[in-house]
């Protein structure tokens, strides 16, 4: 793969879905909105010109959190096909190889398109498409369907809706820009109906949800006159709230909005996580233009956006908090 590392352009990213007979798309672990919403749509895109598409989800993943079940999952496989190795695999919002949960997907071999706008983006590839201006990796999918000439289904329209809602914080993030409104006036002019999706994606909270926030928001720590604003959720206060793991989702939000956090962390333990698995999930926001969350998560191995990122640990509480307070000195 000597073409590895390389960007590569719009146009050659279509002549390589052009040029795909078979094709496996598959996205990173623990899928959020902009994940789910590129692989469906992708999938649909080239179903539509014809090709014979899969989308991979491994059956770990499953269920998916409560607010993205009513996706259609059709073109779903959970264990890699027989023909894997005449498929072009087409990774999605997926920053590197080690974020993809199926090691029979990591092939040493074969083509491989990497379509993804996080910053820190390996390039593993043998062709990639990263685009850190993008507000989500949905929106580089509605480029490449424009692209390729496929008018978006309910199905397709809905699916990106969802990437551009849930990435760029319904439009709250400073990577709003004005693409991401042209996308989204032309997905509802497809037919989304933006008070049901709004519905389905951020209403109708099971109460263990609300429950685990409850427990979060009490155990709220500050530190450096709140520069860094931080709670945490242990295995028990899932168990005992009757949450899931993905409805600790948001409750970071809470944190970065007040006055004075430059970095909220949301530090929880990893529910079923394995044995040789780091066993502590920290979630890292941003809430000053100063700091760039992402150089913090790098730091322990994760990654990430600039306001947003996260990384997996084996440090105690205290040795933590005080890495944390450490990388926010140094740049501020």
């Amino acid at each position: 793969m000597s073409e590895n590392g390389r960007q590569s352009s719009r146009d050659e990213v279509l002549d390589e879905l052009r040029g795909a007979e078979k094709v496996i798309v598959v996205t990173h672990e623990n899928p959020d909105g902009d994940a789910l919403g590129s692989l469906i749509a992708m999938q649909e895109i080239l179903t539509a010109v014809g090709k014979d598409a899969v989308m991979f989800m491994d059956s770990g993943e499953f269920p998916l959190p409560y607010e993205y079940r009513f996706f259609p999952l059709p073109g779903l496989v959970s264990t890699p096909p027989d023909d894997l190795g005449e498929r072009t695999i087409v990774f999605l919002d997926c920053g590197s190889l080690d974020r993809n949960p199926a090691e029979a997907l990591k092939p040493p071999d074969g083509r491989i398109l990497n379509i993804d706008h996080h910053h820190d983006n390996t390039r593993f590839g043998t062709v990639n498409l990263v685009d850190p201006e993008a507000s989500c990796t949905a929106e580089i999918v509605w480029d490449l369907l424009h692209g390729l000439g496929v008018e978006p289904t309910i199905t397709i329209a809905e699916a990106l809706y969802v990437g551009l809602i849930t990435d760029t914080g319904r439009f709250m993030y400073e990577n709003t820009g004005t693409r991401a409104h042209e996308m989204a006036a032309e997905l509802i002019g497809a037919g989304v109906d933006v008070h049901e999706i709004y519905r389905r994606v951020y209403e109708g909270i099971p109460y263990g949800k609300l429950a685990l926030l409850a427990r979060g928001l009490a155990k709220v720590e500050r530190y450096d006159e709140g520069r860094l604003t931080l709670t945490s959720l242990t295995a028990q206060d899932f168990t005992e709230s009757g949450a899931e793991e993905s409805y600790s989702e948001g409750v970071i939000d809470h944190l970065r909005a007040v006055q004075g956090t430059a970095v909220a962390a949301l530090v929880r333990e990893r529910i079923g996580a394995a044995e040789d698995a780091p066993p502590i999930k920290v979630s890292l926001r941003s809430g000053d233009e100063r700091i760039d969350v992402s150089r913090i998560a790098r730091a322990q191995g994760g990654g990430g956006h600039r306001q947003a990122a996260g990384f997996s640990t084996a440090l105690t509480g205290e040795e933590l908090v005080g890495f944390l307070r450490e990388q926010i000195a140094q740049q501020l």
